[in-house]
C-alpha cells in the first residue's frame, strides 16, 4: 500500500513537471523577422547565426523565425506576406521586426537618382519613391494587423552607409523614407514601434561590411542593441545588452559595388561642375 502511494505521488510530481515545461515552452514569445538583405544578414559570412535578429532572439529568449529576402522592396514584401508559410508565421507572431525601404531607392533607380541629385539637384524622383513607400507601408501594417491584431510591429529606420558625393544622394533618400516612417508612427499611434537604426549606424569604417551597403558584425550588434532597447522600453523585452552566442564574421570580397558607385559619384560630380559652368554662360 505504501509503495502504491509513493508511486502515485511520483506520477503527480512528474505530471506537474511536464506541465510546467510545456507551459514554459508555450509562453516563449514568437519573434518573426521580415524584410530585405539587412534583415537577412548579407554583410556577414554567417548570417543565420549572427544577424541582429538572432541576437535579439537569443538575448530575450524568443522563438525566432527569419523570412527576409535580399533585394526585397516594399512591393516584394507585400507579396511575400501572402505566401502560406510567411502568413502562418505572421498569424502566430508576438513580435514582427521589419527592415524595408532601402531597395525602393537602390534597385533600378540608383544611377538615375545619382544623376538627378548630383548633377541636377532635382529630387522630384526621390519624392515619388518616398510617396510609394508611404502607401506600401500603410498596406503592410494593415495586412499584418488583419492577420494578427495583437502582434507588435517594430520598423527600422534607414541608415546611410555611404560618404562623399554618393553619401549625399543616399542621405536624401534615407531622409525621405525615415520621414515617412516617423510620420506614420505619429499619425497612427500604437500601430508600429520605430527602432531608430539610422541614428546608431554612423561609423562608415566600422559599422558596414566591405560593400558599404550592409551592416558588418559590429553593425549587426548595434542594430540588435537599438531593437532590444525599443522592445524593452515598450515592455516587450527582458534585456538591452546584446547576448552574442555566435560572433559574426564580416563578408569579404564585396567591395566591387562600392568602387563602381563611387566612380559613378565622381563622374556625376564632374558633370555637375561642367553643367554649372555651362549654365553661367
Amino acid at each position: 500500500m505504501k509503495q502504491k502511494i509513493i508511486s502515485v505521488i511520483l506520477c503527480i510530481v512528474m505530471l506537474f513537471a511536464a506541465l510546467s515545461v510545456f507551459a514554459g515552452a508555450e509562453a516563449q514569445p514568437r519573434y518573426v523577422v521580415l524584410g530585405d538583405s539587412i534583415a537577412y544578414g548579407s554583410g556577414l559570412s554567417n548570417p543565420k547565426a549572427a544577424v541582429y535578429g538572432k541576437i535579439v532572439a537569443d538575448t530575450n529568449k524568443y522563438a525566432y523565425e527569419n523570412y527576409a529576402i535580399p533585394g526585397h522592396t516594399t512591393d516584394n514584401l507585400l507579396r511575400r506576406m501572402e505566401e502560406k508559410t510567411v502568413k502562418q508565421a505572421i498569424t502566430g507572431a508576438d513580435i514582427i521586426n521589419i527592415s524595408i525601404g532601402g531597395n525602393n531607392f537602390l534597385l533600378g533607380n540608383l544611377s538615375a537618382l545619382m544623376y538627378d541629385g548630383i548633377v541636377k539637384a532635382d529630387y522630384a524622383r526621390f519624392d515619388k519613391i518616398a510617396a510609394g513607400f508611404e502607401e506600401d507601408l500603410g498596406t503592410i501594417v494593415s495586412r499584418i494587423h488583419e492577420l494578427n491584431p495583437h502582434t507588435a510591429i517594430v520598423l527600422q529606420t534607414i541608415y546611410n552607409p555611404q560618404t562623399g558625393y554618393v553619401g549625399d544622394v543616399y542621405q536624401n533618400g534615407a531622409d525621405r523614407i525615415n520621414a515617412k516612417i516617423w510620420a506614420y508612427a505619429q499619425n497612427h499611434p500604437g500601430e508600429i514601434l520605430v527602432a531608430d537604426v539610422a541614428s546608431a549606424l554612423t561609423d562608415s569604417d566600422r559599422d558596414f561590411a566591405e560593400d558599404h551597403i550592409h551592416p558588418s558584425a559590429a553593425g549587426n550588434e548595434k542594430i540588435a542593441q537599438v531593437v532590444l532597447q525599443t522592445l524593452f522600453d515598450n515592455g516587450l523585452g527582458t534585456g538591452t545588452q546584446p547576448v552574442i552566442t555566435t560572433p559574426g564574421r564580416d563578408a569579404r570580397g564585396t567591395g566591387a559595388f562600392t568602387l563602381m558607385v563611387n566612380l559613378y559619384g565622381r563622374f556625376f560630380h564632374v558633370l555637375a561642375v561642367i553643367r554649372s559652368q555651362f549654365l553661367r554662360h
